[in-house]
Formats: C-alpha cells, structure tokens, sequence
C-alpha cells in the first residue's frame, strides 16, 4: 500500500511542466466551444420555433435524444451531415443555424 507521501512525492511539479503545455490548446477549445455553443443555440431557436422537442428532432435525423441535446448545448461538435438533417428538421437553412 502506498504511504499519501509516497504518492505526492510521484506527483508532477507544476514548474516541471514545459512551456507549452495545455495553455495554447485550451484557448484554442475555448473558441471552438464558443462557436458550437452558438450553432446550438441557433439550432434550439429553430426547433422551438417549429414546436417540436428533442426526440421529434432525434427520431427524424437517426440521432438519440442526448446527442441532439449536446449539441443545443455545445458540449459535442455537429457532423456535416447532422446539420444538413437538423436544418431539414426543423425547417431551417441550414447558413442561418451555422453562419458567424
């Protein structure tokens, strides 16, 4: 069994990290998640709008219910082909759920 000492001791300093560690990465993700965070609130609007619920939308793309809901969310990046099926759902262009 371990001592918690001996464990610490294992630990990684943070000054032994290198320079480029996560930092450039997280930024980068940030951005990314800003972006899918507004494509899904788009995608929302629009399902609202046509007055239909997550599993209205999942049963007519193929997708479960979680997975549409991630994407509303921002949590989980949207393929090509889900937002071509999503916008054709929902009644929308696809251009005005992803444009900037």
């Amino acid at each position: 069994m371990r001592s918690a000492d001996n464990f610490r001791e294992r630990q990684p300093d943070l000054q032994e990290r290198s320079p480029r560690d996560p930092a450039p990465r997280l930024k980068r993700r940030r951005q990314h998640s800003a972006a899918r965070y507004r494509v899904g609130t788009r995608i929302r609007a629009a399902r609202l709008h046509a007055n239909l619920s997550q599993e209205d939308v999942a049963e007519q793309v193929g997708l479960d219910r979680k997975t549409i809901y991630r994407i509303e969310l921002g949590t989980i990046g949207a393929r090509l082909d889900w937002l071509v099926e999503i916008s054709h759902a929902v009644g929308a262009e696809l251009a005005d759920l992803v444009r900037e």
